[in-house]
């Protein structure tokens, strides 16, 4: 994994030729597109700072990124500066930090993980019933308990039957068992056809489910099924902080990955990114967007082409040494705040290359839960965890405020 970081004069120089490139509707002919730059009365296109904020110039610059750029150069010519700054971080996430073959991945930014992960399942919906003749009803998406709300919110949209796996209550992985008998129970009922997620960090524990164990029970009858990652959370930290990573597209396996850059990438939200195989996108081609040069692919349709700028600002700016290192900060803090937790004899769960400590919810009492505004799994009945997650601005300090006043608290018992 490698890319080179980039000077702030160099990131906006960058910008700035891509912006030039796009049409630019205050100077050129832009007559036929149903948008123009952000409203002058409000945004500010001469304010003096926006020399040095390349991201904010190209927000008042409205450059509207839809379809998916990575499919072909027939994208529309009046964004063409700033789609291919988009195609090129598609390039670095895939090839760089995912580990997939060169020009292997088509993708786009999508407003976030909901949005990606419901795109992989409509894809490979579409795939089974123009491949195999699939009905709905004969299609089945299977995932953990701790799996995110956006695969039920997806299957109920695509109507397509959920297949909801227990997991261990200690470790968080995969219950293979009932696996085994949840596939089998859902194959006399008709379903022939699988859309499998795991995940590369789940929202509340962190826990990252392993692939091999679960593709085995698929494979072990040749059973028909698709693989999708949901690293809506872990994409930008666990492949830096795990270099053994099996999650990624050198695993064969692996069909479709899913990334928000607005979490630990620290980006504006409305910026997650959906990557899949070449091969896959035409499965949802868009046939009646006929006046979109290259048709459309994606569920959000027109997009700001800023979201894709900002993305790659920030991967420009550390470079992947610079991030690994941050990323590796992240993960020692975490690692106090283990220590500190054994100390005490506080029961919790954590993935050891990702920055989320699940505490149970007896071991933590409510007020200082509340205090510092832990995330409980719960807010319709009583919580059973509280979790921690250690992002950029949770200092030592702040760590050590809370870790001291929970020690004592539980001292005083």
């Amino acid at each position: 994994m490698y890319w080179k970081s980039f000077s702030r004069a160099e990131i906006n120089q960058k910008v700035e030729e891509a912006l030039n490139k796009n049409a630019s509707y205050a100077k050129g002919e832009v007559m036929g597109t149903p948008a123009t730059y952000l409203d002058e009365d409000e945004f500010y296109p001469d304010a003096s700072f926006l020399k040095d904020a390349p991201f904010l110039r190209t927000l008042i610059a409205n450059p509207n990124h839809i379809g998916c750029h990575t499919l072909s150069k027939e994208s529309s010519p009046i964004f063409k500066g700033t789609q291919a700054i988009e195609r090129e971080l598609i390039q670095i996430c895939s090839e760089e930090i995912f580990k997939s073959p060169k020009n292997g991945i088509d993708g786009y930014v999508a407003t976030g993980g909901t949005e990606a992960n419901i795109e992989a399942m409509w894809i490979y919906r579409n795939y089974y019933k123009k491949e195999y003749g699939a009905k709905n009803n004969q299609i089945g998406v299977v995932y953990s308990e701790d799996t995110h709300y956006s695969i039920p919110k997806g299957g109920d949209l695509l109507g397509l039957k959920s297949i909801i796996l227990p997991v261990d209550q200690d470790d968080r992985s995969i219950n293979i068992n009932c696996l085994e008998e949840n596939i089998a129970k859902a194959k006399k009922e008709g379903v022939k056809y699988f859309i499998v997620i795991l995940n590369v960090s789940t929202t509340m524990f962190g826990s990252v489910d392993e692939i091999e164990p679960v593709v085995e029970v698929f494979d072990r009858d040749e059973t028909v099924f698709k693989l999708h990652l949901d690293a809506a959370f872990g994409g930008f930290i666990y492949p830096f902080t795990n270099p053994n990573s099996v999650h990624n597209f050198n695993n064969p396996r692996v069909s479709s990955i899913s990334i928000d850059a607005h979490k630990m990438l620290q980006t504006p939200y409305g910026t997650g990114i959906f990557l899949i195989r070449k091969g896959y996108m035409h499965y949802v081609t868009n046939d009646q967007a006929q006046y979109v040069p290259g048709l459309d692919y994606t569920l959000c349709g027109s997009r700001s082409g800023a979201n894709a700028i900002v993305i790659w600002m920030l991967l420009m700016n550390y470079g992947s040494e610079g991030w690994t290192k941050k990323m590796q900060d992240i993960i020692e803090r975490t690692d106090y705040v283990c220590k500190r937790l054994d100390e005490m004899g506080v029961k919790y769960f954590r993935n050891p290359h990702i920055n989320i400590v699940t505490i149970k919810a007896n071991s933590i009492p409510n007020g200082i839960a509340k205090k510092y505004e832990l995330v409980a799994d719960t807010y319709e009945h009583m919580p059973s965890w509280w979790k921690i997650v250690v992002m950029d601005h949770v200092k030592y300090d702040l760590l050590k405020r809370f870790l001291d006043e929970l020690e004592g608290e539980l001292a005083a018992k």
